[in-house]
């Protein structure tokens, strides 16, 4: 075996007694679903580490595309220049500036917000893993101790538990016991160890000053057994949580995501009245007895014994009412539960424009939202008016779609010009229903406005076929007949399914 390799083993050989590590059994993986999910890692030699960095961090990947041109006419390698090119087609400029390092000014101390690097998360990755051992040595112990590897252990956790339920307020001692216990206590020890002796009767003394040096948690080696094991324990906390939440999803998702709209109105109406008679008397409930109870029930349910029978009772009893009450639940709610089944409706508008030409006669102008009334905005300011030219081309606003298949023309102009207040017109009550601008001259023949009353069309009772006009308050001035008439179209629409092409 050449002497590099017999070095390299002893290097994965060696481990550091005095590191938090998971060397006992592996972090399970919880089998909830199957999952064909793969991860690959690659690791960079130490040789190169320092020139990666400098090409992959953010402000060399910008200087580097900045002077990708530059380099083609120096000496520059084949591989810098292809280097070059890539960033100049994958990364945009605008990126690479965003994710320069930032300073946060709402810190009394500046805090470094650097954008992503790839060599800069690979060297994250690697501290990270040397020091997350204390994290799966906790996780292991808390495993053990809830699936009743050691019986006494998990009774005296029952017991501790069972006090802290009955006296609440001795929660704020817990950190502080926590800490002398686990923390103090035993770097006392390290600092002064027992006397070595072979007699088992002998006492433990802490006189004397300290004989041994203080114990100090450092982070696991580089490819040592140690940096693998938390690699390991990495890779099945990560499966754990990405089947754990996709659980999560399955079961929560279709009953909260108003799929189902009777089940998820259901589930909302026992979630609102429930809120509202817990707020009501919730300081009524006994919640140290509640909470002592779901704890040892918890606890009890990890005992492998128990798991195995709950899991008979509930496969011989409990499935089968499951079913009965499920279809109960089904008819309790296609009975009492009703939905809107028809979507919603509205009207929109369309107005109907016409220009008087030069000859005398009214030319067909634009179909605008808008009557285009003689004292609106765009009259004041002479902005021509917005719209399209044909019918067919007015579309339905954004997520609706069109529900009667013609426009209706509305035959209460007068309405329609009342809730606009708009002044200024001449309005037909019958016929075609057209609003005419009122222009006035004064004496000399000069235009003088539109005036502020309107005048309505309506036909005489006594002679068919002869119109009166009538104003709407008495003592107003006669008009002439402006440049621009209008009248109203409509047509219902109604709400469009969303994704669904109209």
């Amino acid at each position: 075996m050449p002497s590099a390799l017999r070095k390299q083993y002893s290097i994965m050989d060696r481990h550091d007694p005095d590191a938090f590590v998971n060397r006992d059994d592996p972090i399970p993986t919880i089998a909830i679903s199957d999952h064909d999910e793969t991860t690959s890692g690659s690791e960079t030699k130490p040789g190169k580490r320092r020139r990666l960095r400098t090409k992959l961090s953010a402000s060399g990947l910008k200087g580097r595309v900045q002077d990708g041109q530059a380099e083609k006419g120096t000496g520059a390698s084949l591989q810098d220049r292809m280097f070059a090119k890539l960033l100049q087609q994958l990364v945009p400029m605008d990126d690479l500036e965003q994710n320069q390092d930032t300073t946060d000014r709402r810190s009394s101390k500046y805090v470094s917000r650097p954008g992503f690097s790839l060599p800069l998360m690979t060297s994250n990755f690697r501290r990270f893993n040397a020091r997350i051992g204390i994290v799966f040595v906790f996780q292991n112990r808390l495993i053990r101790l809830l699936s009743w590897k050691m019986p006494t252990h998990t009774l005296s956790f029952l017991a501790l538990y069972s006090f802290l339920c009955l006296n609440p307020y001795l929660l704020s001692v817990l950190p502080l016991a926590a800490t002398v216990l686990f923390v103090m206590v035993p770097s006392f020890i390290v600092r002064h160890p027992p006397a070595p002796t072979d007699l088992p009767t002998d006492s433990y003394s802490a006189h004397g000053p300290p004989v041994a040096p203080p114990r100090d948690v450092k982070p696991v080696s580089e490819m040592s057994k140690d940096f693998f094991r938390n690699m390991r324990d990495l890779q099945n906390s990560m499966e754990d949580f990405s089947r754990i939440h996709d659980t999560v999803l399955k079961m929560v998702a279709p009953p909260t995501n108003f799929s189902n709209e009777i089940l998820s109105s259901t589930i909302f109406l026992f979630l609102f009245a429930t809120a509202c008679i817990m707020f009501i008397a919730s300081h009524l409930l006994p919640w140290r007895a509640i909470f002592l109870v779901a704890g040892w029930t918890a606890t009890c349910l990890g005992h492998p014994t128990l798991q195995h029978a709950f899991l008979t009772t509930h496969e011989d009893h409990l499935r089968p009412r499951e079913r009965q009450a499920e279809s109960w639940l089904n008819s309790w709610m296609e009975r009492d539960i009703t939905l809107d089944i028809a979507p919603e409706q509205r009207e929109v508008e369309i107005f109907e424009l016409q220009r008087h030409s030069g000859g005398g006669e009214w030319e067909s102008w634009i179909f605008s939202p808008s009557p285009y009334d003689p004292l609106s905005s765009e009259r004041v300011s002479g902005s021509r008016a917005k719209g399209t030219r044909f019918f067919e081309d007015v579309q339905p606003p954004h997520g609706w779609e069109w529900r009667d298949k013609k426009w209706t023309l509305d035959l209460s102009s007068r309405e329609w010009v009342e809730e606009r207040m708009i002044t200024g017109v001449e309005i037909e009550t019958e016929g075609e229903r057209w609003v005419y601008d009122l222009s006035y001259q004064d004496e000399s023949g000069e235009f003088d406005g539109y005036g502020e009353q309107n005048i309505v069309i309506e036909p005489r009772k006594k002679s068919k076929g002869k119109e009166s006009r009538t104003g709407w308050d008495e003592g107003i001035r006669s008009g002439q007949r402006g440049e621009w008439k209008r009248r109203r179209w409509v047509r219902y629409v109604s709400r469009s399914v969303l994704g669904q092409e109209v």
